[in-house]
């Protein structure tokens, strides 16, 4: 079964903001998310996933 995370949830993960993860997500920029009524969430899958591709882009050092 999936994990969701709330938006306060990925920035603690992240070490960012919450509204950094909501400027991401307002540009499409963000692991993909999705909303519950008022709630937006994220799969746990989605933001490893997420995770995974922007390192994969990073050239080594």
């Amino acid at each position: 079964m999936s994990e969701f995370m709330t938006t306060n949830e990925l920035a603690e993960m992240l070490r960012t903001s919450p509204e950094t993860c909501r400027y991401w997500r307002h540009r499409g920029t963000g692991p993909r998310s999705f909303k519950v009524g008022r709630r937006v969430l994220y799969d746990r899958a989605d933001v490893e996933a997420w995770i995974k591709a922007a390192r994969d882009e990073q050239v080594p050092a």
